[in-house]
C-alpha cells in the first residue's frame, strides 16, 4: 500500500505525518485548511502526446517530436529550444494523478480558477502534484465545497502548472442510496 505526506494545520508544529492511501474516501468533515498530500511521480512521454495530439486535434508543430525537418526547425525556433508537451497535456496529467492523492467523495468538479501555466513540459520529463486544501464551506446539507490548490511539479522541482480546483465532497451525513417500496434501487438525490 503507497503512504501520501499529508500536512495538516491541525498539527501546529508543522511535523509531517505518514498516513496510508484510505481505501476509502475521505468526506467534506474529513478536510480542513492546510491539509496537503504529494502523488506519486509520471513520466510525460513522447507517446503520450501523440495520443494527446490525435485525440484533441492539436498538430501544432511546437508539439511534435516527430523526424521531419520541418517541425523540428519549427520547434527549435520556439521559446523553449525543443519539442514540448501541450499545457493541458499537463492539466490533465495533474487531474488524474490528484484522483488517489487525495481519495475524496467528490460528487462534482465545478471550477478551475487562476491557472498558469508556469514552465514547459518537455518529452520524458518526469511530474507529480501536490494537493493543498484551501478553503472548505458548506454546500447545502449534504456536500462541502473544497477549493484545492495543485500544483504539477517536475522531478528536478520545477513548477510546471498551478491553479485551484473547485469541487463538491460529500459529507458523511449524507444518505446511502436505498431501496423503494418494489425493491428497485433509489439513488440518493444530489445536491443543486
Amino acid at each position: 500500500m503507497a503512504t501520501v505526506t499529508l500536512t495538516s494545520d491541525a498539527s501546529k508544529n508543522g511535523c509531517s505525518v505518514q498516513a496510508e492511501t484510505r481505501t476509502s474516501p475521505l468526506y467534506f468533515e474529513d478536510l480542513e485548511p492546510g491539509q496537503s498530500w504529494t502523488s506519486p511521480s509520471r513520466p510525460i512521454s513522447l507517446e503520450d502526446v501523440r495520443s494527446f495530439s490525435e485525440l484533441t486535434g492539436d498538430f501544432d508543430p511546437l508539439h511534435s517530436g516527430d523526424d521531419s525537418g520541418e517541425s523540428e526547425t519549427m520547434a527549435l525556433s520556439s521559446p523553449f529550444g525543443r519539442p514540448v508537451a501541450h499545457g493541458l497535456l499537463g492539466l490533465s496529467v495533474l487531474a488524474g494523478l490528484s484522483t488517489e492523492y487525495p481519495r475524496a467523495a467528490t460528487l462534482a468538479l465545478v471550477g478551475v480558477t487562476d491557472w498558469q501555466f508556469e514552465n514547459p513540459i518537455f518529452f520524458g520529463e518526469i511530474v507529480h502534484v501536490v494537493t493543498e486544501v484551501e478553503t472548505v464551506a458548506p454546500h447545502g446539507r449534504r456536500a462541502g465545497r473544497i477549493t484545492w490548490l495543485r500544483k504539477l511539479i517536475s522531478s528536478d522541482g520545477r513548477l510546471l502548472q498551478q491553479g485551484r480546483f473547485i469541487t463538491l465532497v460529500a459529507s458523511k451525513r449524507r444518505k446511502p442510496a436505498s431501496r423503494s417500496n418494489d425493491g428497485k434501487h433509489v439513488p440518493p438525490r444530489q445536491p443543486r
